[in-house]
């Protein structure tokens, strides 16, 4: 079994789970970056469900792009929410504002925090299987 896959697979589950519980039951408006972040993850779930079905070791040659942009996005999102000098510099310009904090658990986790976990998540175990190869 390959584990560092299988982990990212799961991480992916849990990311695209997380997001729509958010905004279909919590009822949570995701912003533009929010939207950005979902369609870089939303295909995770997807590429690493068959490649762990397959066994395929070179998936992280189409996992890493996304799961690296993601942690980019999500990282600028979440300077956004956490910097206040950092609002003019926002991407979002109509709807929900990007620098808004549905959750702030503890004081630091957002939703953005929870995708960049995740990305990083993902990111760190495709690193690994490129590392085995």
């Amino acid at each position: 079994m390959n584990k560092p896959l299988l982990f990212a697979w799961v991480t992916s589950i849990i990311a695209l789970g997380g997001s729509l519980f958010f905004s279909e039951q919590m009822g949570f408006i995701p912003c533009t970056l929010c939207w950005f972040q979902r369609i870089l993850m939303y295909p995770l779930t997807i590429l690493l469900g068959i490649a762990f079905y397959k066994n395929d070791k070179e998936i992280y040659k189409y996992v890493l792009p996304f799961s690296v942009m993601g942690m980019l996005v999500s990282t600028y999102h979440y300077v956004l929410q956490k910097v206040p000098s950092m609002d003019e510099f926002s991407t979002c310009t109509s709807g929900v504002p990007c620098s808004g904090q549905y959750i702030n658990w503890f004081h630091f986790v957002t939703i953005p925090f929870l995708a960049l976990i995740g990305f990083t998540m993902i990111t760190i175990m495709m690193v690994i299987m490129m590392k085995r190869k």
